[in-house]
Parts: C-alpha cells; structure tokens; sequence
C-alpha cells in the first residue's frame, strides 16, 4: 500500500468510526487493577473495530450510560467497574485514557477514564457510568448529544502508571526470600600450625538491609467537578460516508436522497480533503437511530453525528 492510500485510510478511520461494543462485561470482579490496553482488532455484529493510540480524537454524537447490571464486574481492561466512578466505554481508545465528554444540550463538560469496550448500541459512540451521565444531566433521559475530546497529558499520565512501560512488579511488604535448607555441620576449633601468626578476628558482616517496598501508582480519580461551557444549538446527522473522490460522495447522495435531505460537505483529515455525505437533520434519538438502520444498507459504516 502506497503511502498516500495509507494515509487516506486512516483519516477515513478517524471520519468514519462505526458503533458497537465489545462483549467483554459480564465476569464477576475481585477488586483487581488493569494495566495499559490497546488491544487487538475486533468484530461485533459484522463490523470491524481497529483500537489504537489517536492523540487528536476529537468526535462528537451520542452518549448512552450503564450502570447496575455491570456494577461490580470487570472491564476489558481488567479494571472492576463502579458505577458511582467516572468512568466510560468505547470501541477504539487505549485503556486506560482520559476524555472530556461535553453535553451539547446544556453545555456541562466533566473528565472521564476510558476503562472499557462499547457502547452496545451502534448509534453511540461512548458508553459513561451512571454517575457521570448524572453530572453531565442526562441520566434520566438515556442519551444526550456529546462531544468527546481526548485529554492528551492526562492520557499519557494514566497510562504510564497503567503500567504501559513495563514497571516491575510491586513487592509486598515483609516478603523475603527463604533461605534453601542446609544440612547440620559439626565444628570444633583447632590450634594454629606451629610458627604461623593468628590474625585478628575478622569484623562481622552486616546483614543486607531488606530491599525497598515498591508500592503500586494508582492515578487519582477524575474530579466531579462540572464545567459548564457555551454551547450553541446542535443538530443529529447521518454520516454516510467520507471520501477523496467527489465523484463518490456525489453517487453515494444520489442512491440516498429517498431517505430524505442529503448534502456534499469538504473537511481536513491528515491534510486530506474529504467529502462527507450526510443524511438529515433529524429531530430526535430515536429518529437517527432508525435513519441509521437504513442508510446503512447502503453504506454499513455510517454513524450518527452532532453538528
């Protein structure tokens, strides 16, 4: 692959991220810590996931949030999660990672740690804990059109104490190592050869001194504090598709315009000009939800956006 058809492919990736989540909750957790994640591709519902590290993410459509029936269970990073934490789920990002998610309905804006795969839903692109939907003011409605950005020092400093660098494993307190067994020996002093000098007895060795305790770095919790940030009024998308070619996105609009309006819009990625093809506006959720459904026939890598 040439290097520039490379470089098209992931400014695609980054205008195109599709939705859905990975069936990795569900094991009943014992207070166990993750380390650093990317992990590999993967596939749910015949769609193609592609984690990896992108420090200009910066996407915006709808959030969901979960809570009881995954509290206590662990992450697909090995984290256990809290629904009282502010904590999220998404299908690309490392684990552990840092976002600022900003509710574009009410202009409230908190900082999660991404710690595990989803949303379930393919029209979603983040999946928060109970509490932080509660912060951003959406828990009783279910979704909320978002903006999520990722924080870029705070990410690489979660992840290097995350473990991505390989520390050495913690040692316990008090853990020494045993000595291996010997058998019993018999001594008894005996005098010095005639003419040979006796030296003084040597001074005594100092045992070693136990070696420093490592303690595992845990990064501190995310504040609950909100921001709250102006916003202007927004409306929900269909993004079918996001190509060089003009000529593409002009007979991808004609094989959609049954749905409903459709437009041609240029946009920068990778210092690339892309066209995108979007479907709508539309009013509500649940209307971009079945829009979704059927412009996905044509295009399955479609998504829901907030513009």
């Amino acid at each position: 692959m040439g290097r520039t058809r490379l470089i098209l492919c992931f400014a695609v990736s980054a205008l195109l991220l599709g939705g859905c989540a990975s069936g990795t909750r569900g094991t009943e957790g014992n207070g166990s810590h993750g380390g650093y994640k990317v992990g590999d591709p993967y596939q749910i519902n015949g769609v193609w996931y592609y984690p990896a590290e992108d420090w200009t993410y910066d996407e915006t459509g709808i959030a969901s949030w979960y809570g009881e029936a995954f509290h206590g269970k662990y992450t697909a990073d090995g984290e256990v999660f809290d629904l009282n934490a502010l904590t999220a789920a998404h299908r690309t990002l490392p684990m552990p990672s840092v976002v600022q998610v900003t509710n574009l309905e009410n202009g409230r804006s908190i900082e999660v740690r991404v710690n595990d795969r989803g949303p379930f839903a393919r029209g979603r692109i983040i999946d928060l804990s109970r509490r932080a939907a509660q912060l951003l003011g959406f828990e009783g409605q279910g979704t909320a059109k978002v903006r999520v950005k990722l924080l870029v020092p705070e990410s690489i400093q979660v992840a290097s104490l995350a473990g991505r660098n390989g520390p050495p494993p913690p040692v316990l307190a008090g853990a020494q190592p045993s000595p291996a067994p010997v058998a019993k020996v018999d001594t008894q002093s005996l005098p010095a050869p005639p003419g040979v000098k006796v030296a003084a007895a040597p001074l005594p060795v100092p045992a070693p001194k136990p070696a420093p305790v490592r303690s595992v770095a845990e990064p501190p919790p995310p504040s609950e504090t909100v921001t709250v940030v102006p916003v202007k009024p927004s409306q929900i998308y269909i993004q079918a598709g996001a190509f060089a070619s003009v000529d593409r996105a002009w007979r991808l609009k004609q094989q959609l315009e049954k749905l409903g309006p459709v437009t041609v819009s240029d946009a920068r990625a990778g210092g690339l000009v892309l066209y995108r093809v979007r479907v709508g506006p539309v009013a509500t959720v649940e209307q971009a939800d079945g829009l979704l459904d059927k412009v996905s026939v044509t295009s399955p890598d479609a998504r829901i956006v907030v513009n």
